[in-house]
């Protein structure tokens, strides 16, 4: 368990933000593999229910992702201030809260996905498949959930490597499972689920069992939370679970709109978002580990170490997603093509990616921005710039560039909100009073 109060930032940065990377580019690889499977042995109908499934399983889970979110930033401070006794209970408090959580939401996604599919007006074509896909991954909702925490709760405490081997588990389990269940037993679509979810299984019951052999001697055990630990948790879990559903509804948004241009369009944005979301992990594991190392100099009071933190991460995050910017923009047509052959979609992937690469350094920026303001626990703060993010701009913007350009205005409407939100993040990073935040302070007294 590292502590990140001393030391040389940069380093510590570059090496803790590294086993998270890894780890999120393997788990976002689970669905790119599924991905892949789907898409070139059932085809791009198939690939397209898919897509829409997994943006729908997203944004109904969001609540419970959001509050295990919160974990990181309450634990990173309580090690920063070295509060043993605290750190136990609140573990206890989340594992229950999260363990209701993520069974009340699966139950109710799983009874009401065929109105979950209107809402998002999904073709005929798909949707009995998307039905398939979403209602088996309501069912395994709970893995998920389980091996997330745990990964999110060592990352607090400087762990950022014991991680990457619970989510390299699932991904290999994934690409064995994908096609064995797809094509060898003819499951479909519903093989693809199944793999996601016994891939998930999988990992949560490693961890657990890491757990038990590497902590056998501290004893932990459940107890009913105390009224403060349900306060901080619900203070800092509300804001930022409304915050990842408001993400992932803001995805729907437009995943809706794409809706309305065709299947052709459907297909090719799933494809591109799974590359997209491929691009943005290098800043959305610095966003991580900023969070994680500035809650733990806040909780310690060290504050110029705080600013140190950010100009660091910005620095990375820039040099970064030029980089990719540039790998995507040049090879954007064949990487599409490795989930799509029909020209339609193929056409409408590359053009979304192209005019999009180099929007990515001002989103990368927000990660930053953001995971610093987590750090202090101003969850309130960073759901309002989210709002203002994606409903204020991407959203709006994106219909009326469709509006005005057809399909080559998603790309475009995107990026502006990107740009745009970059500035709010900074506005507020720079002059909001996220400083003066006190996390356990109410809760303690």
């Amino acid at each position: 368990m590292k502590n990140f109060t001393e030391g040389s930032i940069a380093r510590q940065l570059g090496w803790f933000a590294l086993p998270i990377l890894l780890a999120n580019l393997l788990q976002a690889s689970t669905l790119l593999i599924n991905g892949l499977w789907v898409g070139n042995l059932l085809g791009s109908t198939a690939f397209g229910a898919v897509a829409i499934g997994t943006t729908v399983i997203m944004v109904v889970l969001a609540f419970a992702i959001g509050v295990n979110n919160a974990t990181l930033t309450v634990f990173a401070q309580l090690r920063g201030e070295g509060d043993r006794a605290a750190i136990h209970a609140y573990l206890s408090a989340f594992v229950i809260i999260l363990a209701l959580l993520s069974a009340l939401i699966g139950v109710t996604g799983f009874a009401f996905t065929d109105p979950l599919l209107n809402l998002l007006d999904t073709p005929a074509a798909v949707h009995d498949a998307a039905k398939v896909y979403l209602r088996i991954n309501f069912v395994g909702a709970f893995f998920l959930v389980g091996y997330n925490f745990i990964g999110t709760v060592l990352r607090a405490f400087g762990d950022s490597k014991t991680p990457l081997y619970f989510v390299l588990l699932a991904t290999v389990l994934t690409t064995l499972l994908s096609p064995l269940f797809i094509a060898v037993m003819g499951l479909g679509v519903a093989g693809a689920a199944y793999a996601i979810v016994l891939a998930q299984a999988g990992a949560l019951f490693v961890s657990l069992v890491y757990l038990e052999r590497k902590f056998s001697g501290h004893r932990f055990r459940l107890q009913v939370p105390k009224r403060k630990e349900v306060y901080t948790i619900m203070r800092l879990g509300i804001p930022s679970g409304v915050q990842m559903v408001v993400i992932y509804a803001g995805m729907t948004a437009i995943l809706s709109l794409v809706n309305s241009l065709g299947a052709h369009a459907v297909a090719g944005f799933g494809a591109a978002q799974r590359l997209d979301s491929i691009v943005l992990l290098p800043t959305v594991a610095l966003g991580i580990a900023v969070n994680a190392m500035a809650a733990q100099n806040i909780g310690a009071q060290k504050w110029q170490r705080v600013a140190q933190i950010s100009r660091v991460g910005v620095i990375y995050a820039i040099s970064v997603m030029l980089m990719m910017a540039c790998i995507l923009f040049i090879w954007a047509e064949p990487l599409v093509r490795l989930f799509l052959q029909d020209e339609g979609s193929v056409a409408f992937g590359k053009t979304y990616l192209r005019t999009l690469a180099f929007f990515y350094p001002f989103i990368g920026l927000n990660f930053i921005f953001n995971g610093v303001v987590r750090g202090a626990g101003a969850m309130f703060q960073v759901l309002m710039l989210n709002i203002i993010s994606l409903w204020l701009l991407r959203v709006p913007l994106t219909y009326w560039m469709i509006d005005w350009y057809g399909a080559s205005g998603v790309g475009l409407g995107i990026g502006l909100s990107f740009v745009l939100s970059c500035l709010f993040s900074f506005a507020y990073y720079q002059w909001g009073g996220w400083r003066t935040n006190k996390l356990f302070a109410q809760a303690r007294r």
